[in-house]
C-alpha cells in the first residue's frame, strides 16, 4: 500500500509544491486569520512512526497547509481566471464552480472569470466552444442542479495549443476540476507554461467519484454517491424478498477501487455479498460465488442482495481484447450483465427457482446534486484552490486530511490509485456486516 511505503521512506517523495515566485502583494482579504508560510500538516496518523522518524533524524511526511496568506503573488486587479471541468459527471461539480467564482469575486475582487466549455476541448479553437463569463449572479443557483454548467469531455488535447489559448486570453490562473486523467492534463499544462515562463497558476480540484486519488483524502461527490445508493439497495432488497429465491444484483461505480461498494454495503445492512476490484473472486467451484449463493438459499435464507463494483471480476472475462476510452482509461467489461446471465443460467440448469432483478443506477447517482457535508467539502476545496492560486502556487491539487486542507503536488496525487486495503479495518467491517466469507467457505450457520 502507498501509505505504508511513504511512511517507510518519506525522503523518496516530494511533498512541496511549485511556486511562480515570491508573493509580494498584500492580500485584500480582511477579518481572516492568515496561514504562515511554514505551516505544515503531517501525512497520516501513525504517531509511533513519526516519533521513530524524529529519533532517526529523518524527514517527516507533511504537506503545506492550505489557506489564505497575508502576501499573495497575483495582483487581483490584473487577474484573469479560467475554470474547466473534465471527465465524467460527479455530484458537487456546480458547487465547486460556484465556490471558486464567489471566492475570487468577493474575497479577492477578481472580475474576469472564464468558464471553459466542455473540458479541455474548450481550450482548442477548432471546437468553437465559446467561454462563458462567470460572476456571482451567473452561478447563484447552480448548486441546486446536478452535473456541470460548463459541460465536460474526455480525452487529451494538444498541450501547446491549450497554453496558446491561455496566453491569448491573458489567463494567469487555471482551475482544473477532475480526476486522475484531468490532473495529468493539468500537470502537463503547468509544466508547459513553466517552460514558456508564462506566469500561470494551474490548480487542481480533485473530482473522483470513486475516491481513488492518493493523498487528497475524501474527494467531493463520494459521500453523496454513497447516500444515493440507499434507495436502490432498498429496492433491490424489497424485490429480492418478494420472490422465491429472490436475488437483487446492484452494480455501482468503482473502476479500480471499491470504496463506493464497500461504504454502501456498510451504510445499507441489507447487502449479503460485496464484490470489489481489489478482492478477486471465483464464479464456479466450491468456493465460488454461485455455490455461495446456493448455500445462502439452502440455509433457510430466502433471498440475497449482491453489490458489485464495475471493475470487479475482470479476470473472469477471458480472451477479450483490452479497449480504452478517450481519456486512456481501460474500459471495463460489464460485470453486472455478466453476473446476471451467469447466475440466472446456473440456477436454471440446476432446476432451482430463482428470480433475479438487476439494477444499474450509476448514471442516476453521478448526476444528482451534492448535499450535506459533501457540499461543505466542495466549498472548502474550492476556496482553498483560490487561495493557492492567488499565492502563485502551481502544479498542485487541494487535499483534505479530515482536519486541514493541504497543498498536494499533482505528481503525488496521481502516482498510484488509492485502493481498498483488503487487510484493513474497512474491508473487515464489510466482511463482518455481510458474512459473505461464511457463504464462500461453507461455514454459515
Amino acid at each position: 500500500m502507498l501509505y505504508k511505503k511513504v511512511l517507510e521512506n518519506p525522503e523518496n517523495y516530494t511533498f512541496d509544491v511549485d511556486s511562480l515566485g515570491t508573493p509580494s502583494v498584500t492580500s485584500p482579504i480582511e477579518g481572516r486569520q492568515f496561514i504562515d508560510n511554514g505551516e505544515r500538516v503531517l501525512f497520516g496518523d501513525d504517531q509511533q512512526r513519526f516519533l521513530q522518524l524524529v529519533k532517526e533524524g529523518r524527514t517527516l511526511p507533511s504537506f503545506e497547509k492550505a489557506g489564505p496568506r497575508e502576501k499573495i503573488y497575483h495582483d487581483p486587479a490584473w487577474t484573469r481566471a479560467a475554470i474547466v471541468t473534465c471527465g465524467g459527471l460527479c455530484p458537487g461539480l456546480n458547487d465547486v464552480i460556484k465556490s471558486i467564482v464567489e471566492t475570487l469575486y468577493f474575497d479577492y475582487g477578481v472580475r474576469h472569470i472564464f468558464g471553459i466549455r466542455y473540458g479541455f476541448e474548450g481550450l482548442i479553437p477548432e471546437f468553437k466552444h465559446e467561454p462563458m463569463m462567470l460572476d456571482p449572479d451567473a452561478v447563484d443557483k447552480i448548486h441546486e442542479e446536478g452535473g456541470t454548467i460548463l459541460g465536460s469531455s474526455r480525452g487529451p488535447q494538444d498541450v501547446g495549443r491549450m497554453c496558446d489559448t491561455l496566453e491569448r486570453l491573458n489567463v494567469n490562473m487555471l482551475f482544473c476540476i477532475g480526476g486522475d486523467g484531468t490532473l495529468r492534463g493539468a500537470r502537463a499544462i503547468a509544466e508547459e507554461v513553466q517552460r514558456r515562463k508564462q506566469k500561470v497558476s494551474v490548480i487542481g480540484v480533485p473530482k473522483t467519484i470513486d475516491n481513488d486519488l492518493s493523498f487528497i483524502g475524501r474527494s467531493f461527490g463520494f459521500e453523496t454517491s454513497v447516500y444515493s445508493t440507499s434507495e436502490v439497495l432498498t429496492s433491490a432488497h424489497v424485490e429480492a424478498k418478494g420472490a422465491v429465491n429472490g436475488i437483487g444484483l446492484v452494480k455501482l461505480m468503482g473502476r479500480d477501487s471499491g470504496f463506493i461498494a464497500a461504504y454502501a454495503s456498510l451504510a445499507n445492512s441489507v447487502v449479503n455479498f460485496c464484490l470489489i476490484p481489489e478482492q478477486p473472486f471465483e464464479l464456479d467451484g466450491e468456493q465460488g460465488l454461485l455455490r455461495a449463493l446456493e448455500r445462502r438459499l439452502e440455509g433457510g435464507k430466502d433471498h440475497a442482495v449482491i453489490v458489485v463494483a464495475e471493475g470487479a471480476g475482470q479476470d473472469l472475462f477471458k480472451d477479450i481484447p483490452e479497449q480504452k476510452d478517450a481519456s486512456g482509461n481501460v474500459l471495463k467489461n460489464d460485470i453486472g450483465t455478466f453476473l446476471k446471465a451467469k447466475i440466472s443460467a446456473h440456477f436454471k440448469a440446476k432446476n432451482i427457482p430463482c428470480a433475479l432483478k438487476y439494477f444499474d443506477p450509476s448514471y442516476t447517482i453521478r448526476s444528482v446534486p451534492a448535499f450535506g457535508t459533501d457540499a461543505i467539502l466542495c466549498y472548502g476545496l474550492a476556496e482553498n484552490a483560490v487561495h493557492a492560486a492567488m499565492q502563485g502556487k502551481n502544479n498542485m491539487v487541494v487535499g483534505h486530511n479530515g482536519l486541514h486542507f493541504t497543498h498536494v503536488p499533482i505528481e503525488m496525487a496521481t502516482m498510484e490509485r488509492q485502493k481498498v486495503n483488503v487487510e484493513g479495518p474497512l474491508w473487515y467491517s464489510v466482511l463482518g456486516a455481510t458474512r459473505q466469507n461464511d457463504y464462500f467457505n461453507g461455514r454459515f450457520k
